[in-house]
């Protein structure tokens, strides 16, 4: 068998893997989707209870809804604003139904290389198949070979931590039962009762943390939630920027979520500490959490701490490649310009393909959440575009993987993370750069409360 007669294998069958799968059938090609988690969507169902920002018209592939109109189905309201769940139970599931047995559960990649060649090899090297090592939950082991290889398989499994180096923060493994890397599900009444009355540290600064800020005010509001206490930690200081584009948004519920969080601020249920980057977790004789500083300070006790800084790229099983990654971002080098926060806002990127998302090896892609590397806030729409590209170039249509069929909406905010390490410089600031002080408005939509990324609630625009 050529290598061209063999499958794409495709890792991870979240929205941008099955979206990848979807743009290889629609080529001819056959995909081989394989998910470490026991469902399609695994990720995504982790955060089920959270609502995107993104409205159902923005997070549905095309070649996908081509797949699924055959069956019958009907795309939501385009307007309407989904759930994590929704988003898994009414498309992404039935998407992985009708790809059917091109999808396998319970498969978790451990290895990728070219076949007979490690790393060091140069010889042939290009005519050789990928192989792709697998563990099912069984415990069985198989080896796949395939044409190319596109890694989806995200970044959520690989939260960062609290540790303003990038590092776990002394004992902050050690308080593992005290601190989650999640936004939590308060309709949960076990997860309800851990927060209510209680204070609780929130630490980070984009989308997520502002969807805990929101959430922890409401339970603070609402009956059973009193003395329900939020304590937003922030690595810089607070600027025009600081709570997103408001207003400027062209995702209106984005906007509107960094509002929610301020609001959150402005009635006194958060308090926020600037400039502060964790050094340690400690706990004190009542076995609270205390916080302390790189600067030396030391925050009163908490009883819980939500660390929502981002998250970063699994990396380990792709050991055997040769990937031209950035050294920052842990992101393919000709994408890293395009979405390095220390340059300018997420709102500044450009759509962008198969040029961008290539390595020296190639045939391989890495694609959606997981090619930002470290960069955070990653629309469903731009690993769309991605895997449209992707899929075309390895079909051999150069033209149609060159063509740029997106356009992304912009934050409404502008600058980076240039001012990450001058907090007082980002306080003086106070108009942001080129975004008007967020003006606090009325949530018009339960949809604004609680929005993330779409691909993975990840940090806000700019960092943590």
């Amino acid at each position: 068998m050529s290598t061209q007669q063999l499958p794409v294998v495709v890792i991870g069958a979240g929205p941008t893997g099955l979206a990848a799968a979807a743009r290889l059938v629609e080529r001819g090609i056959e995909p081989l989707v394989l998910e470490a988690g026991p469902a399609a969507a695994s990720a995504v169902r982790e955060w089920s209870h959270v609502r995107l920002f993104s409205t159902w018209g923005e997070v549905v592939d095309p070649a996908a809804e081509k797949l699924l109109a055959p069956t019958g189905w009907m795309r939501p309201d385009p307007a309407a604003y989904p759930s994590g769940g929704d988003w898994a139970d009414l498309y992404l599931q039935p998407l992985a139904d009708v790809l059917g047995n091109r999808v396998r559960v319970g498969a978790t990649v451990t290895g990728v290389s070219r076949a007979g060649r490690d790393r060091i090899v140069d010889a042939d090297r290009e005519q050789q198949p990928f192989v792709v090592h697998i563990t099912y939950a069984d415990g069985r082991e198989e080896r796949a070979f395939a044409r190319a290889v596109i890694d989806a398989s995200g970044t959520w499994a690989t939260p960062s931590p609290a540790g303003g180096s990038g590092l776990p923060a002394l004992g902050e493994k050690a308080a593992a039962d005290r601190i989650t890397y999640r936004v939590p599900d308060l309709k949960d009444p076990v997860v309800r009762a851990r927060y209510a009355g209680r204070r609780t540290a929130v630490i980070g600064s984009g989308a997520s943390a502002f969807t805990a800020l929101a959430l922890l005010a409401g339970l603070a509001k609402s009956e059973g939630g009193a003395g329900t206490k939020g304590v937003w930690i922030l690595r810089r200081g607070i600027s025009g920027s600081t709570f997103g584009g408001g207003e400027a948004d062209q995702l209106p519920a984005r906007g509107a979520l960094g509002l929610a969080a301020k609001a959150a601020v402005d009635d006194g249920h958060a308090d926020a500490v600037t400039g502060f980057r964790t050094e340690a977790v400690e706990r004190d004789a009542d076995g609270r959490l205390v916080l302390a500083g790189e600067d030396g300070r030391r925050l009163d006790p908490v009883d819980e701490v939500i660390v929502l800084t981002g998250f970063r790229p699994d990396l380990s099983f792709l050991g055997e490649l040769r990937l031209g990654l950035d050294e920052r971002l842990q992101a393919p080098v000709e994408l890293a310009p395009l979405i390095d926060p220390n340059q300018h806002s997420c709102g500044t990127v450009y759509p962008h393909g198969h040029r961008e998302l290539s390595h020296p090896e190639q045939g391989v892609y890495l694609v959606g959440m997981k090619s930002y590397g470290r960069a955070p806030t990653f629309l469903a729409m731009t690993g769309y575009e991605q895997v449209r590209s992707v899929a075309a170039a390895i079909a051999g249509d150069i033209d149609g993987a060159d063509r740029v069929e997106l356009t992304l909406p912009e934050t409404g905010v502008c600058g980076g993370a240039g001012l990450f390490d001058a907090p007082d410089a980002a306080e003086a600031d106070g108009s942001g750069c080129c975004a008007p002080t967020p003006q606090l408005v009325q949530l018009g939509a339960p949809a604004a409360v609680g929005a993330v990324a779409e691909e993975a609630p990840a940090g806000g625009c700019c960092g943590s």
